[in-house]
Formats: C-alpha cells, sequence, structure tokens
C-alpha cells in the first residue's frame, strides 16, 4: 500500500500550524501563555544582532504582536519557567526540559574535551575548578568578573582567556547556568541556584531522552525525516533517530508519508497516524509578516527551499561588495508563501525604521494591496522597534532576482 501523499500546499499549512504562523498574531504574550507559545515551538534561538530587534524577540513577535521583550525577560530571569542552553545554537527553552538536557552535558563533557583541548591548547581547562569555587563564594559572574589579570594572545574573537574557557565550558557541560543576560552579555550562576528544584533532581535515563527528543520533534514539525528529527533539538544521534522512527513505525506511533515539495518530487517522511494529510487545515492568514532570519520555520534552509521554494543565506560574513541582498535580510511571509526578503535597520537616534530595498520573489506582483499589507506590516515592526516613522528608499521596491 503507497504511503499517503502530502501535497505541497498542505504540507505549508502543516508545517506553518505546528510552527503558530498559520493563525492571526493575536492574544496575549507574557506569563504562562508566552512560556505556551514558547513550549509549541521547543525553543526560540537566541542571537546578538540587532538590525531592526534580536531574533528571539521578532520569532515571538511575529507570533503574537503583543509580544515585547521584557516578557520573555521575566519568565527567564524572575520566574525561572525558562533556561538558555544549546539546541542547533544558543537558545531560549521551557525550564520543564531540562532534565532532558543531561544527556546533552553528559556528551558534551567528553566531547568538548577533546575538541577544546585542540582549539585552546593544553593547560585550557587549568581554571575549572578555580572559578567554580569563585561563583559559588560570590554568586553570579560575567566574564568581565573573572580572570581580570589573565592575558590572551591575540585578542581576536575566539581567543578566549583560561577564565572565560572555564566558564563557557561549565555552562555546556550544566554545571553553571545563565541567570540573565545584561546588554547581552551572559551572567552565570551555580546551577542549583537557577534550576528550580523540581526540574533539577530528575535524571532520565539515555533512552528516555532519545524518546524524548524524538517525540518532541514529530509533534513540532508535523513531518520530518529520521535526519530532521535528530536536528530539531541537536540531542540524539542520526542513527539514534533512524533506530526509534523504525520502532516507533513498528509500534504504530508514526506512519510514513510522502511529503511533495514545490518542485513536485516527494520525499518519504513520517508523520503522526490521523495527521489529515493538512487538507483539514485552513490557509493561513493573509496578512504579511516579516521573520527573523532564524526563525525555527525557516531554520533549516534546505527544507525551506523545498518547501517553499524559497533560498536564503545570510550575508552578515560576506564582504559588502559581493553581497547579493544586504547584510542582514529579513524574509516575508504571506499567508502560506514567501513573498520577498527586505533589508531595513532601526536607526533609534533618528527615530526611524530606513528600509533600503524589498525583493519580491519570482511571480509576487506587487500590486497596491500587497503594498498596503506589506506597509502595514513595516508601520507594526517601526513600533515594535521603538521608532515612530518609516523612511522608505526611493527604490525600496525592487525587481525580483535571480
Amino acid at each position: 500500500m503507497p504511503a499517503p501523499l502530502i501535497s505541497n500546499a498542505a504540507a505549508r499549512r502543516l508545517f506553518l500550524d505546528r510552527h503558530a504562523l498559520a493563525e492571526q498574531p493575536a492574544g496575549p504574550a507574557k506569563g504562562d501563555d508566552l512560556l505556551a507559545l514558547i513550549d509549541r515551538l521547543g525553543f526560540v534561538q537566541l542571537d546578538s544582532i540587532n538590525t531592526v530587534e534580536r531574533a528571539h524577540h521578532m520569532i515571538l513577535f511575529a507570533r503574537r504582536t503583543a509580544y515585547r521583550p521584557e516578557n520573555l525577560a521575566r519568565l527567564h530571569d524572575r520566574d525561572r519557567k525558562l533556561f538558555e542552553h544549546w539546541t542547533h545554537d544558543a537558545s531560549i527553552i521551557p525550564v520543564s526540559f531540562f532534565p532532558h538536557w543531561r544527556l546533552r552535558f553528559a556528551r558534551d563533557e567528553a566531547r568538548l574535551r577533546e575538541r577544546w583541548a585542540k582549539w585552546h591548547g593544553e593547560g585550557f581547562d587549568t581554571q575549572f575548578d578555580a572559578v567554580l569555587e569563585e561563583v559559588a563564594r560570590r554568586g553570579p559572574v560575567s566574564t568581565a568578573d573573572v580572570g581580570e589579570a589573565e592575558e590572551r594572545s591575540s585578542g581576536g574573537w575566539w581567543d578566549w582567556n583560561p577564565s572565560k574557557i572555564a566558564l563557557e565550558y561549565l555552562w555546556r557541560v550544566g554545571r553553571l547556568s545563565v541567570v540573565r543576560r545584561d546588554a547581552f552579555r551572559k551572567i552565570y550562576d551555580l546551577t542549583e541556584r537557577v534550576v528550580p528544584g523540581e526540574h533539577l533532581a530528575p535524571v532520565p535515563e539515555p533512552w528516555q531522552t532519545v524518546d524524548w527528543a524524538c517525540n518532541a520533534a514529530i509533534d513540532r514539525l508535523g513531518f520530518a525525516t529520521s535526519g530532521e528529527i535528530a536536528a530539531f533539538l541537536a540531542k540524539v544521534t542520526p542513527a539514534e533517530a533512524k533506530d526509534w522512527c523504525a520502532a516507533a513505525l513498528r509500534r504504530g506511533e508514526i506512519v510514513e508519508v510522502g511529503v511533495e515539495d514545490v518542485d513536485g518530487q516527494v520525499r518519504r517522511s513520517f508523520a503522526r497516524p490521523g495527521f489529515g494529510a493538512g487538507s483539514d487545515l485552513p490557509d493561513p492568514p493573509g496578512r504579511i509578516r516579516i521573520l527573523s532570519p532564524f526563525d525555527p520555520a525557516l531554520r533549516d534552509r534546505n527544507r525551506a527551499e523545498r518547501l517553499f521554494g524559497f533560498h536564503y543565506r545570510i550575508e552578515v560574513f560576506v564582504p559588502e561588495a559581493k553581497r547579493k541582498y544586504g547584510y542582514y535580510v529579513f524574509p516575508v511571509l504571506e499567508g502560506a508563501r514567501i513573498i520577498g526578503r527586505i533589508d531595513m535597520k532601526a536607526d533609534r537616534q533618528s527615530d526611524r525604521l530606513a528600509v533600503r530595498a524589498f525583493w519580491p520573489e519570482a511571480g509576487i506582483r506587487m500590486g497596491p494591496q500587497r503594498r498596503d499589507r506589506l506597509e502595514a506590516e513595516l508601520d507594526r515592526m517601526a513600533r515594535f522597534a521603538g521608532v515612530s516613522r518609516i523612511d522608505l528608499a526611493p527604490d525600496w521596491l525592487r525587481e525580483t532576482l535571480a
């Protein structure tokens, strides 16, 4: 019997529904409601670039226009309902997930010691015990508070002093936790003083964490290959995800499906039984949303290209003369289509959102109604960024680039 087929249109609806982008971005965006949204997504990636707002704030604003950055800080810093650690990158995660990060801590401890010995050289771990004792004695510290007398050989971005290495390593292996960020600088404290006791005590068996992580991935993606399941939280190996899929398939917990890409090719994936092939889901609202480049719906660039026909590569590290679009260009979603990308920056000194260019995707016409919807979203984005006016460059509406 052939696997059921999820058409490309239905796959987009299902995928956007799982990522909270198939509904109006309305409703409360603080306290337990905000926590429920983050739990639904699984994590929210952190990023330091503040062209308009930082990535984590834009991710949440795209789903709840009532969201404000202080709501996230309160949930993490005061209420302790979130913690910060790595998925595929540094992320904000529901603290109820913390017990399942113990497998990541244990694996990182072995992996990072070997890798960092090559990176930082012999004796890179000389300050581990001393830094841990200093944090225990002093309380929360940043990299500026430890190792003041230590020298760096070159002063490069990744040329850390021994105490900086110690703080980062002890955080990666779970001995320290981020208690808050000050101007985006991590402030560390002992994990037992940060993570609530009910989440600190449980120590799941490795197989329990693998089962939990794979279930969490398939539920939040809607459909996925075993590789995408492994990559979602970056906690299990591809082999573990592959074995889990085989076992879950035998148990009837998942089924094989075919997912149609935008070019008509069909990709073998897995989904929950009774997933409805996406046909029972309504079309997402037609309003326009500007997304962070690190939005969880777009984090997997290859999947975004297969599903939406949207090729995106961030050009932050590309020399300016070689950039195709711009330093930090934002994808633009309309309903279930990615219709273009926009280069903009919040200039708070001059109180304006400066829009340099919008490039539509192939086949997208910028008629008056679509342009009005885009400008309405720019108005919302300007208010969110704390500026009062929009400054459109004379040639801001560009032609599609091949």
